[in-house]
């Protein structure tokens, strides 16, 4: 999973990148400091594999992970190749979902772009910009389909038409994320244009460190625009996350209860990509080795064994399954889990659950 980290310049992009990878990008007060994207891969946190491996003593406990891709600040005009738009835009074209990070919080000592702190107005000038790259997109695929559509061809006709619908709501100023598709094929076709404003975006309200228990007007502001668009929102103080990035992971706690905060950042950040993107985990768990495994939720037994190895997807038989709270019930015991009726044998219709646990069995 390809995550892109954008926003205007001096947002505090490259501060929360530094601190959720520890990557060590350059944080400087001056726009344009990011030109090439940095790539930072974090582990996903999951509790579950740490009790699974002292439950197992496995030899090797394995992570999903996210790739953040720290992108070029933004400016007005940037469709048009002002500042490094250019560059921003196809990065952004790159990555799964988008994390806009809007800034929340008052700093005389940081420049502003804009010379004024206006969460909604920086979010409109970046969505703005993709609007306008998409329209301009747009306009050259549809001089290509309605030559097709011209000679009757019904698959290009219907393509047409929805890129004109699509067309329609960004001529409103809206982003193409809001529109939603009654056909799942037209969903499908929508997806495959890979316009900007049609990415799932993530909205991260960036706020100083006496508003990052609560909030302020700005991030609230922002929770409610992302409403608008069915978009996730989170707060985040980026200078907090920088400073525990530097602790033990047995200090991280108990610095986020001497502040008030329930999460880290990251936390928060892999909670709200895992739903926006609908992801799940299961999980595969012996001695030798404890793993996460992420899947779309709705993705059967066949598939997901295929994301281990496409052998397992194709001689598929079946797949031995006990969920992850049953399991730390029998202290992983299987053998207890059977005599309780716990562990299940799934076939290819069975549709995988997050946290199930699964050993699949498969023809060679």
């Amino acid at each position: 999973m390809k995550l892109g980290i954008v926003g205007l310049p001096n947002v505090g992009k490259s501060t929360l990148f530094n601190a959720i990878t520890k990557a060590g990008a350059e944080a400087a007060n001056y726009p344009f400091c990011t030109i090439e994207p940095n790539v930072g891969v974090v582990t996903v946190p999951d509790e579950r594999l740490k009790v699974l491996t002292d439950i197992y003593n496995a030899k090797k406990t394995i992570y999903t992970t996210i790739e953040f891709y720290d992108i070029a600040g933004l400016v007005k005009g940037a469709s048009k190749g002002e500042g490094l738009g250019n560059k921003f835009l196809g990065h952004i074209r790159e990555v799964s979902a988008i994390v806009h990070v809007v800034r929340c919080f008052e700093d005389g000592n940081v420049v502003h772009v804009d010379g004024k702190i206006d969460p909604l107005s920086d979010i409109d000038t970046i969505n703005t910009e993709l609007i306008l790259s998409d329209m301009e997109m747009l306009e050259r695929q549809q001089l290509k389909i309605a030559k097709i559509a011209k000679s009757g061809d019904k698959t290009a006709k219907r393509e047409l038409s929805i890129m004109e619908s699509i067309n329609d709501v960004l001529s409103q100023g809206l982003s193409a994320r809001t529109m939603t598709f009654d056909d799942p094929e037209d969903e499908k076709f929508a997806e495959s244009l890979n316009l900007l404003s049609y990415k799932p975006i993530i909205y991260v309200a960036n706020v100083g460190e006496d508003d990052a228990a609560e909030g302020n007007e700005y991030s609230h502001s922002v929770a409610e625009f992302a409403k608008t668009e069915g978009s996730e929102a989170i707060t985040i103080c980026a200078e907090i996350e920088a400073e525990m990035a530097e602790l033990e992971d047995d200090e991280k706690q108990a610095f986020l209860d001497d502040l008030g905060i329930e999460e880290s950042g990251l936390d928060k950040l892999v909670k709200s990509s895992y739903s926006l993107l609908n992801l799940i985990s299961f999980l595969t768990a012996g001695e030798p080795e404890v793993r996460a495994w992420t899947i779309t939720r709705g993705t059967k037994a066949p598939q997901a064994a295929g994301k281990i190895h496409t052998d397992f997807e194709r001689g598929f038989i079946r797949a031995e399954t006990i969920t992850y709270d049953q399991l730390v019930e029998c202290n992983g015991n299987l053998g207890v889990a059977r005599e309780k009726g716990l562990l299940r044998s799934e076939g290819k219709d069975y549709v995988v659950q997050d946290g199930d646990v699964m050993h699949f069995l498969f023809n060679v």
